[in-house]
């Protein structure tokens, strides 16, 4: 089969901001096929409602590495917990499973089955910083990393990418994905 990475943006985001065409592009170069979305519903229409449409958007199979940012993280949690396959790898960066701050979340849902989004994914990686100016950090991290295992990887990176600070290399997604 065909490894498969699909990347998603974050709330507000697009497919050509900071890291993500770097990271497609040297995915692509080690023979992935790499879809990197524009979803401006990220976060703005509710997860019921969107969620669907992410996945009768995509083909998942167990060679899919997920990548999501922010909002597209977040995103990942509801996609894991319902699609119907176990994919390859899954790596949350600035990720939540709460609400982080004072906005509404719209992508979070209730709750999760924690036990199916696991049993969705071979590999997972929460990659959060202690310095996250929108409470996407490392305790969003932990809370995630106490219920599914995998990595938690913590830096003093910021939001990894955002207006005010320019990400364009993720050296460190790179070496997680193989």
């Amino acid at each position: 089969m065909e490894r498969r990475a699909i990347i998603f943006h974050g709330t507000g985001g697009s497919p050509d901001i900071c890291w993500y065409p770097w990271l497609a592009g040297r995915l692509a170069a080690r023979g992935y096929a790499v879809e990197v979305p524009h979803y401006p519903g990220i976060n703005v229409e509710p997860i019921a409602t969107f969620l669907p449409k992410v996945l009768n958007g995509h083909g998942f199979d167990e060679d899919t590495v997920l990548v999501g940012h922010s909002g597209g993280a977040a995103l990942l949690l509801a996609l894991l917990e319902h699609v119907d396959v176990t994919v390859a790898q899954a790596i949350l960066v600035a990720g939540y499973c709460t609400r982080p701050n004072t906005e509404e979340e719209p992508v979070l849902q209730q709750g999760y089955d924690w036990a199916a989004i696991r049993s969705h994914v071979r590999d997972i990686y929460f990659i959060n910083s202690r310095k996250d100016p929108y409470g996407c950090d490392d305790r969003q991290g932990r809370a995630m990393f106490e219920r599914l295992g995998g990595t938690q990887i913590v830096r003093d990176d910021g939001h990894f990418g955002d207006y005010n600070q320019p990400y364009e290399r993720f050296e460190l997604l790179d070496q997680l994905i193989p």
